[in-house]
């Protein structure tokens, strides 16, 4: 199927006034400055174009000096492979001196600057990435990429095999980008060329693997996607580990829910608790986001392990104890699965704390309460407050000031 691409948002790059100045002031005087990649194909396409990259003949030297003479900011974030990001009135550009790979080991590449447009396209992965835009409006594309654009294919340029070779992330970005960009099915020299390189997947780092990863989850065909992963035997490799399909595609295709990442990997690839540990060592995640996992994964073994149906003060007992938005998701998850049950009352408790119709129950009880009762400060106080705190879970999170006081009589009671 071939589709029409949008011209004129194309040429309304062109159009933007802090881009037009970098523009500006970056060509001229023997030297030429274009918009690449991703800033062009989302332009074609109707997409939002959030950030924009240049590429120029200038040396890193000379797109500094340029926004020196333009009264731009310019800051070195990765002048050993050309890159300067230039400031204007507060938005970022990135400007690239156009490269050529020297080597290659299939993680890191040498490069040196050349003056070549078509040699620097040549040497990037997919042709919807390679194409460029001048200031004089022209496109330029030396690779087939607007036809692949127009049919929403993902295409390697050149050799696939060779394209891998030179970084094995190419890889793991080719489903990415075909969960993003692509119609009907993978390119078959571009799969044929993965499974044969996939091997080379074990020198990268982690951290590369989790960035794309998370990146592929949220894709707009993430749920096709994670289905090609598997049945090609890449899931299980990035996973280290079984994959939940039912789950995932529950939550990705939820129009309650945002497209969010780690919650996606939750429901994908968490079964147990120990799954969520497994994880932040194989993907190596942050504390917030193995945190998040965690969660996911503790209450999720607790309401497997109960046969009792949830009620409304079920709900308001389980949003106190593991938040509000770790309950929505383990609930959506396991929509329609023999455990849990709710029972009626229990989904429209959940949407009024979702929604803030309902405030969050809030544990009523303070340190400094029993302080003011005598209790002197110490270990005391935390197994006392840890037992008033099971005391008011189980009977429902009440919230008046009434019980709030009773409570701390009970507490101290037993001090």
């Amino acid at each position: 199927m071939i589709h029409t691409l949008d011209q004129k948002a194309l040429a309304g790059l062109l159009e933007r006034p802090k881009l037009r100045r970098l523009l500006d002031a970056m060509n001229g005087e023997g030297e030429e400055t274009r918009i690449v990649g991703g800033a062009v194909r989302n332009a074609l396409l109707g997409r939002p174009v959030m950030e924009v990259d240049c590429a120029t003949t200038a040396s890193p030297d000379g797109i500094m000096e340029r926004a020196h003479r333009a009264g731009f900011k310019s800051v070195p974030t990765g002048i050993d492979h050309g890159t300067i990001t230039v400031i204007v009135e507060g938005e970022p550009f990135e400007v690239t001196t156009l490269r050529e790979d020297v080597e290659t080991d299939g993680r890191y590449a040498v490069v040196c600057f050349g003056r070549d447009f078509e040699a620097d396209a040549l040497r990037r992965d997919f042709t919807i990435n390679a194409l460029s835009l001048g200031l004089n409006g022209r496109l330029y594309d030396y690779t087939d990429g607007v036809a692949d654009l127009a049919a929403r294919r993902v295409r390697f340029i050149g050799d696939a095999h060779i394209r891998i070779r030179e970084d094995f992330l190419r890889i793991l970005r080719f489903f990415r980008f075909y969960a993003e960009y692509a119609e009907n099915g993978p390119d078959p020299e571009g799969l044929v060329a993965a499974g044969a390189e996939r091997a080379g997947l074990a020198i990268l780092s982690r951290e590369r693997i989790r960035h794309e990863l998370l990146k592929l989850l949220v894709a707009r065909r993430a749920q096709d996607t994670v289905q090609i992963l598997a049945e090609h035997g890449f899931l299980t490799w990035i996973l280290d580990g079984a994959a939940e399909f039912g789950r995932f595609e529950r939550i990705a295709s939820a129009p309650d829910r945002s497209a969010d990442p780690v919650e996606r990997l939750a429901a994908l690839a968490i079964m147990t608790e120990e799954d969520a540990e497994r994880l932040r060592e194989r993907l190596r995640l942050s504390n917030d986001e193995q945190r998040r996992l965690a969660a996911y994964a503790e209450l999720l073994a607790s309401l497997k392990s109960s046969s009792l149906p949830l009620d409304a003060t079920a709900i308001r007992r389980l949003v106190a104890e593991h938040g509000v938005e770790t309950v929505s998701l383990v609930l959506s998850a396991t929509a329609g699965e023999p455990r849990p049950t709710l029972e009626k009352g229990a989904p429209e408790a959940l949407i009024r704390f979702r929604s803030g119709a309902e405030p969050l129950p809030v544990f009523p009880l303070r340190g400094a309460d029993l302080v003011e009762r005598g209790i002197p400060k110490g270990p005391k106080i935390g197994e006392l407050l840890a037992q008033g705190r099971r005391i008011w879970l189980a009977e429902g999170c009440p919230a008046d000031e009434a019980y709030a006081k009773a409570l701390l009589g009970r507490v101290f009671a037993q001090a």
